[in-house]
């Protein structure tokens, strides 16, 4: 495998950087505490510290060997290395690193669990449907057939959508994975546009921001603690932003900066940024404390997108549940509706 594509995951990211901060606090030089890591791994993690190894062997510095595998280290990660070793204090770095990537996917794991209710009541409602399609319809249809009763066209097309999926169920599977092939390979290169379309969402597009807010403080004290200008800095985290309108923030704020304004300064050229962060960076910009500021306002918005979170899971469970409703509901009312008019035609005989 490339070293561009080698990747990660998160747990031996953690193991990883953890383990060799350990082993470098205790004072094992870092060629024998690579090595020994090396011997008890595999997979990525042991290609990695092999490669970190001979890189070593040959005179090399660490963060030369991280910037060999961007899949599984970003610039972030790497700077923050390349700091810390022309300033001597390469385990103090790799344990804020790891503080940093265990932050991060706790972060990403609240946002996950948020979106894991509404995914099943989803899931549900196509199993619900399904049955309704492959089962109930059927045998409702065959006795339709048998009757001369006008049915509606609600009814007609469940009964259409029921024929079609029973009597042609491989083209419809076929149709399905061309449809699900052809929306993977449109997200998978137009991945920007679908992204900036969800994130617009009126309930969504609030929250995205504040995790942008979040994930760009945190790594600008990370990288600012570690010793790097705030120039780079900005520069380094503009890849951390997920809305388009975040990255060209940070991007006006370095220009800003680059001609001699405060950070500050460029975040008041965006009406979203909350004062709260406006001030804290200003007060940190005066007393030399940017990074502390920052890891404040960091863990400011990881309370904020938390709750935000919550709220929006209590707001979207109950709308799908009408919606769900609403729908089986239409779908039972097609079914029952012509036995109901056919009973009353008899009736009325």
């Amino acid at each position: 495998m490339a070293e561009s594509r080698v990747k990660l995951g998160t747990n031996d990211k953690i193991a990883l950087i953890g383990n060799l901060s350990t082993m470098l606090t205790a004072g094992i030089p870092i060629l024998e505490a690579v090595d020994s890591l090396a011997s008890d791994v595999k997979g990525n993690q042991k290609k990695i510290l092999e490669a970190l190894k001979e890189d070593l062997t040959q005179g090399k510095r660490v963060h030369t060997t991280m910037a060999r595998f961007p899949r599984a280290f970003d610039k972030v990660t790497v700077n923050v290395i390349k700091a810390a070793e022309e300033a001597g204090n390469l385990d103090v770095a790799l344990k804020d690193l790891r503080k940093n990537i265990i932050k991060e996917a706790e972060f990403a794991s609240k946002v996950k669990s948020a979106m894991v209710y509404p995914a099943f009541i989803g899931m549900v409602f196509l199993l619900v449907l399904g049955v309704i399609l492959f089962f109930v319809i059927p045998k409702i249809s065959s006795v339709f057939s048998r009757l001369t009763v006008e049915l509606p066209v609600a009814t007609k097309v469940l009964i259409f959508l029921s024929d079609l999926m029973v009597k042609r169920g491989i083209l419809v599977v076929i149709g399905f994975v061309i449809i699900a092939a052809a929306f993977y390979l449109f997200f998978t290169f137009k991945r920007r546009v679908v992204f900036e379309i969800l994130f617009s969402l009126p309930l969504i597009s609030q929250v995205v921001y504040k995790i942008d807010l979040t994930r760009l403080s945190r790594s600008l004290y990370l990288l600012l603690s570690s010793g790097i200008p705030i120039t780079h800095a900005l520069e380094l985290t503009q890849d951390v932003a997920i809305k388009r309108e975040t990255g060209r923030m940070i991007a006006r704020s370095r220009e800003m900066v680059l001609g001699g304004k405060s950070f500050s300064s460029g975040l008041r050229t965006s009406k979203k940024v909350p004062n709260l962060m406006i001030k804290l960076v200003e007060a940190g910009e005066k007393t030399g404390t940017l990074d502390k500021s920052l890891a404040e306002v960091s863990e400011h918005f990881d309370y904020e997108v938390t709750n935000d979170l919550k709220t929006l899971t209590t707001l979207i469970e109950p709308i799908m549940l009408v919606l769900i409703g609403v729908t089986v509901g239409g779908l039972m009312l097609a079914i029952i509706g012509p036995i109901y008019g056919l009973i009353g035609s008899i009736g009325n005989r």
